[in-house]
């Protein structure tokens, strides 16, 4: 009897493994699956959007670039094809929020290092100064890896026209001194086909938490 009733015993054990297994796969697959939100230049604070733009509600996309990086070497959206990317804006005299924010994309590049699918993009508000030399200066002294990492220089026009018209990351014009592009501590999540998909504040840690969480979610987007 004792060993019928052990048998029991462990029937039910084994029954209710399985149905817990069961019912958290039904609770997951009735879960809202994760989907981050493609930004529009109406969805931005206005002050870092162009006013040309500011009325605009879909279809934006990131423009079409050429710069030059840490190495002397042309970048361009190939360079990006068929990426994921992370872009923001600095410039290497910066004494205030650039190190912080280029310490954790530091961090977000060790993160990614080994992930062939995610790069980064750091546009020099300040070109004049910002030579080749100097930005590989800066790149030896913050471990910039060449292969995942380009700090860019070239054009102040365009590099404006870039922060403005298509990161949404600036909030001045860029058309007088060498420090006059007011540059956010915005880091920008770009998406496969050059789409918005979040910003993050580059100096704080839980935004950098947060912004490899949502990597996750649009990596794992492509794998669907």
């Amino acid at each position: 009897m004792r060993s019928f009733f052990a048998k029991f015993k462990f029937f039910g054990i084994v029954l209710l493994i399985i149905s817990g297994v069961i019912i958290s796969l039904f609770y997951n697959a009735l879960q809202p699956k994760k989907i981050l939100p493609v930004y529009q230049p109406a969805m931005v604070n206005f002050e870092l959007v162009d006013s040309t733009l500011q009325h605009v509600k879909k279809y934006h996309t990131i423009a079409d670039f050429a710069l030059t990086n840490q190495n002397g070497n042309l970048v361009t959206q190939e360079d990006y094809r068929n990426k994921i990317y992370i872009a923001d804006f600095f410039f290497t005299t910066c004494p205030t929020i650039c190190p912080i924010m280029t310490k954790n994309m530091a961090g977000i590049q060790d993160k990614i290092i080994n992930d062939n699918d995610v790069l980064l993009l750091s546009h020099s508000v300040t070109p004049d100064i910002d030579s080749v030399p100097q930005l590989k200066k800066y790149a030896l002294e913050k471990g910039v890896k060449d292969s995942k990492w380009n700090l860019v220089t070239g054009d102040k026009q365009q590099i404006y026209e870039l922060a403005r018209k298509s990161y949404m990351a600036v909030k001045t014009s860029g058309d007088g001194g060498p420090y006059d592009m007011i540059h956010t501590e915005n880091f920008i999540l770009v998406d496969k086909e050059r789409r918005i998909r979040g910003f993050y504040d580059g100096t704080k840690t839980e935004e950098m938490e947060k912004l490899l969480s949502d990597l996750e979610i649009l990596r794992s987007s492509y794998k669907d």
